[in-house]
């Protein structure tokens, strides 16, 4: 039963943590556009290097 004293006020400290971390994540607009990077993620083109020819060749 002693356990108890510890496990008590370190479940509820980490949950005070994962809270925090939302609250923070909620204010500094990380969940702002879910749908355009889940999208990004998916998509073939890359739009921040644009695509580079290789040199030709030396036949």
């Amino acid at each position: 039963m002693e356990i108890l004293t510890i496990l008590i006020p370190v479940s509820l400290g980490l949950g005070a943590a994962g809270l925090g971390a939302f609250i923070w994540a909620l204010r500094n607009c990380q969940f702002e556009d879910p749908k355009g990077d889940s999208q990004r993620v998916l998509s073939d083109r890359w739009d921040d290097h644009p695509r580079q020819d290789p040199p030709p060749s030396r036949d």
